[in-house]
């Protein structure tokens, strides 16, 4: 029984997943072939099949470049993670921090990253620290916002029922309501995970001195355009891998999405 429910699944998932492929696989075939016909420049656009065999002929220096970009976008996303939902806890419990700092931390995310990596400059240099604090900084105001709308969400008789059986106030927030909020803040980190590491890739195209921002500075300078794409498809590849990490942390930690349904919703 329950080996024919995991075989029903993964034909589900196989199902799921082949038009992506049909379509990735079609978009591959008219570019190499539109390259190819109307001969258009390998400095304008590469085709898929130079794009490999740059990347496979480059890759000794290439994954160097990847090892620093993932440092620096790894430890800037957990950063982001942890101060994004501790802020989040905050400005939710704290009308006045709300009031005073919530302005401000969105107003930090409307500058643009070219204005501000001159700063980080100054105050860090050229070392990795300052790209995992700019990383950290872009990639933690989804999360804490997510976790404001997810706690602010939650039905109160979920408050009502812990603090009538003896909770505390503090107690309900972190084992009651965050649970209850959980799927939307992971919403939030889906979102933050989606750019970071394109976050840090720009950071070091800005000023660095490792990483795939400044592989991408180099290639461009030297007019090697099927390097660019090379470090293109890694940040997609990386960001992806990142992206199932946070899916699969999702669904250990709170179950299936379809358990979190209320089994008297439709009654």
């Amino acid at each position: 029984m329950a080996k024919a429910h995991v075989q029903h699944k993964l034909l589900d998932m196989m199902k799921r997943r082949i038009p992506t492929v049909i379509a990735i696989v079609l978009l591959l075939a008219v570019w190499e072939a539109w390259v190819r016909i109307e001969h258009v420049p390998s400095t304008m656009i590469a085709s898929p099949s130079e794009i490999a065999q740059a990347t496979v002929e480059t890759w000794p220096t290439l994954w160097p470049a990847t090892q620093v970009t993932l440092l620096e976008g790894t430890v800037g996303f957990l950063l982001a993670v942890a101060c994004g939902i501790l802020i989040g806890i905050l400005l939710y419990c704290s009308r006045i921090a709300n009031a005073a700092l919530f302005p401000l931390l969105s107003a930090a995310q409307t500058m643009p990253l070219i204005s501000i990596a001159p700063l980080f400059l100054i105050w860090f240099g050229f070392e990795i620290s300052g790209k995992i604090v700019i990383v950290a900084v872009f990639g933690l105001f989804p999360i804490a916002v997510q976790t404001i709308r997810g706690l602010e969400a939650v039905p109160q008789f979920y408050s009502d029922v812990a603090l009538t059986c003896g909770a505390t106030r503090a107690w309900t927030l972190w084992h009651v309501k965050l649970r209850v909020a959980a799927r939307q803040i992971y919403g939030g980190i889906r979102v933050s995970a989606a750019y970071i590491f394109a976050t840090a890739a720009t950071a070091e195209y800005l000023g660095a001195r490792k990483g795939l921002g400044i592989w991408l500075q180099a290639a461009y300078n030297s007019f090697r355009t099927p390097l660019i794409f090379s470090a293109t498809l890694v940040i997609i590849a990386i960001t992806g891998v990142l992206m199932c990490l946070v899916n699969l942390s999702e669904r250990v930690l709170l179950g299936p999405v379809g358990e979190d349904e209320d089994p008297d919703a439709g009654q």
